[in-house]
């Protein structure tokens, strides 16, 4: 009887601790609710622990945190390279490649699984996970999740100088740091280019700053235009908001200080050369040294090494004349062109989505010694 009740209290401790490993912390999940997401575009995705998946909607103008039950722990990822992707995702989505636009990835730091982020033609926002072998839909009709509605968003009818709809700028970019969902984008405010830090679980707070930039190739300060990718570094001890614009200032923000609906005057340490705008910023450790990798629309994959960054200590305040000169931080050109969307996808490695010279879309995977 006393090994039968043993037994029995070893089995009763190990489902505890199975369970314990499945639910993760319920704390963070405990506000979610199950049902329709009522998501209407997909903008920017990232990912949060516990296999969270921050979605950006700008038309809601708001952040969704949806539970993925993608928990599986895995180490190291294998290897991939997959052909024709755009058409595997039509084919998934059942139409043509010509009505998808492919607006994000992001990679789950616990499964290594690739997630993607899809707007159709129609308007039907779709979220999709790689598993190794072919596209798995993720729900937003019927998911746990919670949301956020951003304050003094960009007006749904406000429109550039040249007539275009900035509403799909209400959100830019969008990463998880130290219990904060870091958002980018444009505000209603006078002052509309806007970064904001919303704790998760998301409570009815939020906090944001406007912000102007010296952009030397337009030779002037601005406050209207949105970071379009950032990430975060680590200066003498004090993380910094790294900032690419298009055209391309490089700008650091003291993240501290970019609160309480302040005004906040960044550092431009750098122009990349102006007719190209950033598509996508990472950072990765090779060798024990931080690097950062930027894609572009017009440039290939750039890498700035930590050290340049930090010992840069000037200011960047005049004009760059000559069409896509760089100056300030120096930068290194990949042998890496048109990739469109770039991640992490485990420590050793990371992957990227691009257009090859044929046309063809591949989904790769690429090791940080070849970074």
């Amino acid at each position: 009887m006393k090994n039968l009740l043993a037994g029995l209290s070893v089995l009763a401790l190990s489902f505890i601790m199975i369970s314990a490993v499945n639910t993760g912390d319920r704390s963070l999940t405990e506000a979610f609710v199950t049902g329709n997401t009522g998501i209407a575009s997909v903008n920017s995705i990232s990912f949060g622990p516990e296999g969270i998946l921050f979605v950006g909607d700008s038309k809601n103008a708001a952040i969704y945190a949806i539970l993925t039950d993608d928990n599986t722990e895995v180490s190291e990822a294998t290897s991939i390279r997959e052909t024709e992707f755009d058409t595997k995702i039509a084919a998934a989505l059942c139409t043509g490649v010509e009505n998808i636009r492919i607006t994000d990835m992001a990679v789950n730091p616990v499964s290594k699984k690739v997630y993607l982020s899809v707007n159709v033609a129609d308007g039907t926002p779709v979220i999709l996970r790689w598993n190794g072998e072919s596209l798995e839909n993720i729900s937003l009709a019927n998911a746990s999740y919670s949301k956020i509605e951003l304050d003094n968003p960009v007006a749904t009818d406000f429109k550039d100088r040249r007539g275009r709809s900035q509403r799909h700028w209400a959100i830019s970019d969008m990463k998880y740091h130290n219990g904060q969902i870091l958002v980018s984008g444009l505000s209603n405010k006078e002052f509309s280019s806007t970064f904001r830090s919303i704790p998760f679980p998301f409570k009815s707070s939020q906090d944001y700053a406007s912000l102007e930039i010296w952009h030397a190739a337009h030779g002037r300060y601005e406050t209207y235009a949105p970071i379009k990718t950032f990430d975060i570094i680590n200066l003498e001890d004090k993380d910094y908001l790294i900032a690419s614009y298009t055209c391309t200032p490089l700008v650091l923000f003291p993240l501290a200080d970019l609160s309480n609906g302040k005004h906040l005057k960044g550092r431009t340490v750098a122009e990349l050369g102006s007719g190209n705008s950033p598509l996508d910023m990472i950072s990765f450790t090779r060798e024990g040294k931080q690097y950062f990798a930027m894609s572009n629309s017009n440039r290939p994959v750039m890498r700035i090494k930590y050290e340049n960054i930090a010992n840069y200590k000037e200011t960047m305040t005049e004009p760059v004349k000559e069409w896509a000169v760089a100056t300030g931080v120096a930068y290194d050109n990949l042998p890496m062109v048109n990739v469109l969307q770039l991640d992490n996808l485990d420590a050793k490695n990371v992957v990227y989505l691009q257009r090859t010279s044929s046309g063809d879309l591949v989904l790769q995977s690429r090791s940080t010694r070849r970074m």
